[in-house]
């Protein structure tokens, strides 16, 4: 349990670091490092948001995922991209993250911390003149591990029910 302010703030210096180096990753297209961040028993979900009244509880699925990975589905994907038949990433999009309001609490397990941040990922597709603004909030669980943190879980809640990207072939 961190008991001063200084451990806090330290704490969440070394997670925004932490995330910060994983977006540019993702943003330089580094894929195979980028996986290297990650736990062998990662989730990683993306689930379907839908508009419902407030008296009907939260606007996210529980049964319907756009992503749905562990980490062999990510490593098939970052694999996939290294083929001819990523049709939907070649050429390959021009992405970049943004990182915000993070926030840090301690997690459920030993040397786990339960993350919470907005990030927003601009996409730019070959010669088009438009780009795409995705948002979101991003609730990761990472884990202190002998090399550095690591992610274990991430949920990424979209503040989208209609997506107007062609795909969702990337990562957040």
């Amino acid at each position: 349990m961190l008991t001063t302010v200084d451990e806090q703030l330290m704490l969440r210096i070394a997670v925004e670091d932490f995330l910060f180096a994983e977006s540019a990753l993702l943003d330089d297209g580094r894929f195979r490092e980028w996986l290297d961040l990650v736990t062998e028993d990662i989730k990683y979900v993306i689930p379907v948001q839908t508009t419902r009244e407030r008296a009907h509880g939260s606007a996210g699925s529980t049964t319907m995922a756009h992503w749905d990975d562990d980490y062999t589905g990510l490593e098939m994907r970052i694999l996939r991209l290294d083929t001819e038949y990523a049709w939907a990433e070649d050429p390959p999009s021009k992405l970049r993250h943004f990182v915000s309001n993070v926030r840090v609490r301690p997690g459920s397990g030993a040397d786990e911390y339960e993350v919470r941040s907005n990030v927003m990922v601009s996409r730019s597709r070959g010669d088009s003149r438009t780009t795409d603004l995705l948002t979101a909030e991003r609730q990761d669980v990472l884990r202190r591990t002998d090399q550095g943190f690591r992610l274990a879980r991430r949920t990424v809640v979209l503040d989208h029910v209609v997506i107007a990207t062609h795909n969702l072939a990337f990562f957040f």
